[in-house]
């Protein structure tokens, strides 16, 4: 699948012309919904002044801070509060759980790409957003990730997550490697090459890692699978050469040293943006705010236009807006505005959330603009290279989140000697399947 947006196309035309506004009307739901009855608030109660309150939830950083402050500025009738929690596990927690409940939601809720196949399958519980306003806005496979079978537009997408390498500049001179980023983006083109550099790194610096975790270079090399954990026809399939190449890789080089061995979100690996833990790690275009805000008072971090083994994406948000929010159109009018190419650049130049809409990627924002956290890394262009490099999106059905987790988990247990990797393997495909 490429990500060029197309002007023509006989699925995309037909999907559009079955979709249709549903309103407030709710859908049986199954799997996340134990059941839905009358729709109930999820936003805050009116102010005195009839003003109508909604609230936002979202995860990590959106960059949205300065945009709802414009909005709240700009449109009295009409304000907006923000929620927001650390990560997409919180999130997730709290949005199953009030889905099930059929209370508590915000009238907007953030939902992390991967999730959304399970989303789409409890579509009826969610506003259908289909609107002549945002018809072409985003590139065709973010469009096609928050569409439901009966062609109903679930999310509005957020950005995208072409990946390129963060280092530590200042590390790789002291190990004797070149720090300009050109002559770094040389050293990874393929993924034997950037594990290779990896060994001389370690080498030369044994009290600090190459990469951040396990659980994120395992990710970003499974991002270049195309059907990683499931078949076509949506079954799992985890035994398959290419996951099991992954696995092979990514444990035999943190068993070599290679990996900080630690669990990507947790306080360890926060800290060790701090501690001269690692050296590199896969940043896509949402990771450049968190890296800056966990090595505050750091110098030395830089930005490549690489990806080892050619190009991926590591995420991408939808906002949805629950069927039980008592304002869904005020809803949806706030979620259309803030999701525009205008507003998704701001947000970039935020927190660096790359846009999914083809029409930002010409913005001198992104063409210009440097980032000083990074060395004045032109780190818009870059992002917008490893954009265009991107050729196919991985399968990801409904099971995807679950299998995800059980793969991580299973690296975890490597990594803090709980198992062998062998025994861990095992496991890992016992837990897959039983997902199934």
């Amino acid at each position: 699948m490429t990500l060029n947006r197309t002007t023509s196309s006989p699925t995309r035309s037909t999907t559009r012309s079955a979709r249709r506004r549903r309103g407030l009307a709710l859908a049986a739901v199954t799997a996340l919904v134990a059941s839905l009855t009358a729709a109930c608030g999820g936003g805050e109660d009116d102010s005195a002044d009839g003003a109508v309150e909604l609230s936002i939830a979202t995860f990590n950083e959106f960059g949205y801070e300065e945009l709802i402050e414009e909005w709240n500025a700009e449109n009295p009738d009409i304000q907006v509060t923000q929620r927001k929690v650390a990560n997409w596990d919180e999130a997730k927690d709290n949005l199953y759980t009030k889905l099930a409940a059929n209370s508590g939601l915000s009238d907007i809720e953030a939902v992390e790409g991967d999730a959304m196949r399970a989303i789409l399958a409890e579509s009826g519980a969610f506003v259908d957003l289909a609107d002549p306003a945002v018809e072409g806005r985003w590139y065709d496979f973010v469009e096609t990730q928050a569409t439901d079978d009966e062609g109903q537009l679930i999310g509005y997408g957020t950005d995208i997550g072409p990946e390129g390498i963060c280092y530590r500049a200042d590390l790789f001179e002291e190990a004797g490697l070149p720090s300009d980023r050109a002559e770094v983006a040389e050293l990874m083109g393929t993924w034997e090459d950037y594990y290779a550099t990896g060994e001389q790194f370690v080498a030369a610096m044994p009290d600090t890692a190459w990469y951040d975790s396990s659980g994120s270079i395992g990710q970003a090399m499974i991002n270049q699978i195309e059907y990683p954990f499931e078949n076509a026809d949506g079954e799992i399939d985890v035994e398959n050469p290419e996951l099991e190449a992954v696995w092979e890789t990514v444990t035999s080089n943190s068993e070599a040293g290679l990996s900080t061995r630690l669990a990507q979100w947790n306080d360890d690996w926060t800290a060790s943006f701090q501690n001269d833990g690692h050296a590199t790690m896969p940043c896509p275009g949402w990771m450049l705010g968190i890296v800056e805000g966990n090595a505050a008072g750091v110098e030395g971090w830089d930005f490549a236009d690489v990806f080892p083994g050619g190009a991926g994406n590591w995420g991408g948000s939808f906002l949805v807006v629950p069927a039980q929010s008592e304002h869904p159109e005020e809803a949806q009018q706030f979620a259309e505005w803030i999701t525009r190419p205008e507003q998704q650049l701001r947000a970039y130049e935020a927190k660096g959330p790359f846009p999914s809409q083809p029409e930002a990627l010409g913005d001198p924002i992104l063409t210009e603009g440097t980032n000083p956290f990074f060395n004045d890394a032109p780190t818009g262009q870059i992002l917008s290279n490893r954009a265009e490099a991107l050729t196919m999106q991985p399968f990801k059905g409904v099971h995807y989140p679950d299998v995800l987790a059980a793969f991580q988990a299973a690296l975890l247990r490597v990594d803090d000697g709980s198992n062998t990797p062998e025994e861990s393997w095992e496991t890992f495909v016992s837990d897959a399947s039983a997902l199934g």
